[in-house]
């Protein structure tokens, strides 16, 4: 496993991340417990959870596995932002919901700080000064050391950025956006942002559920039983069948396949591949259910896909942009 800096810190993440949110789920303690230790023990240093991931759960067990471990080697990320409890104050970005948040956090994670914490996505009920600026209180007062966001708008981290630089508060140091050869329309707007400001990227669902996993393929009719996209079929959740089973994932699918037969790789090798060769890409967040996953989404590092393969992914992953994006395109073009 290399390592990576986050953005323009100084801070060294590990290329892959490990992400958390099945951890007393799909993943029961017991299980996670060996999880965390194959991917220490091969280099992973960066762990993703959030308060929300199961109540709580999830920090609970990170924290109880951190315990014995030493701590300053690992890079532990949560968040804050949805609701924790009944109380209108449970919820948001607000001062209060962040500052006990925090708390509630670093109790279930078991430690006196918190190395990079994300807000979970956008308040519109709260002013963003308010937000940012408790954040920089958490930086200052040591409990939290880094601050990153996910789920934003170009528009948003921009004005973010620019509020915290007028300021002087903490900039965020990442982004954690939706990416993957499915979901490129980041490239659009964020990417330019965090790679214009120096901020890292840490995506999420980088296989989309397990569409990218190799268990999908063109003539399927409806997905396997005791699937993620089965269940978000039927959960309503934004990867189900209903939203991607059309010609363009299969298309993409198809490529994906070929080129995986071609470097003797897993399906799953190659996506994540492909997104760690991305621009502005700092650790793709690997959301694993079990052993066999977690060492199969493992292989994805120490090798490279060369640039002819990387153009038939880039090229039959290619998004239709809409305007003014394909407009911008053309116009450079042109010049």
């Amino acid at each position: 496993m290399e390592y990576r800096y986050m953005g323009r810190t100084g801070l060294k993440v590990s290329e892959l991340c490990l992400g958390a949110m099945t951890f007393g789920r799909e993943t029961s303690e017991p299980d996670s417990y060996p999880m965390m230790d194959y991917f220490a023990e091969h280099g992973g240093n960066f762990i993703d959870t959030a308060d929300v991931y199961s109540l709580g759960v999830s920090e609970e067990i990170v924290g109880r596995w951190l315990k014995n471990k030493p701590r300053d080697q690992f890079i532990i990320a949560t968040k804050v932002r949805f609701s924790m409890g009944s109380g209108p104050n449970d919820v948001g970005l607000s001062r209060k919901h962040i500052l006990a948040g925090a708390e509630a956090s670093l109790r279930r994670l078991g430690t006196d700080h918190i190395d990079l914490y994300q807000i979970h996505g956008w308040d519109r009920g709260t002013p963003l000064e308010e937000t940012l600026s408790t954040l920089n209180t958490l930086v200052q007062s040591g409990k939290v050391r880094y601050v990153g966001v996910s789920n934003y708008a170009g528009w948003q981290m921009q004005k973010a950025v620019d509020l915290s630089r007028q300021h002087g508060w903490e900039v965020f140091s990442c982004l954690q956006p939706l990416y993957n050869l499915l979901d490129r329309t980041i490239e659009w707007e964020l990417i330019p942002v965090c790679e214009n400001e120096g901020i890292g990227i840490i995506p999420w669902s980088p296989l989309r559920g397990g569409w990218l996993s190799g268990k999908y393929h063109r003539g399927m009719e409806k997905p396997p039983e005791n699937t993620r996209i089965k269940e978000a079929e039927r959960q309503g959740w934004s990867e189900a069948w209903s939203a991607y089973a059309n010609e363009r994932t299969w298309t993409v699918i198809d490529t994906l396949l070929a080129v995986a037969k071609e470097v003797g790789k897993t399906p799953a090798q190659v996506a994540l591949n492909w997104l760690l060769r991305r621009p502005g890409v700092t650790a793709p967040i690997i959301g694993v259910r079990s052993m066999e996953h977690l060492k199969d989404n493992m292989g994805a590092v120490g090798w490279l896909l060369n640039e002819a393969q990387m153009q038939k992914l880039n090229q039959v992953s290619e998004p239709d942009a809409p305007y003014p994006y394909s407009f911008i395109t053309g116009f450079q073009r042109d010049r």
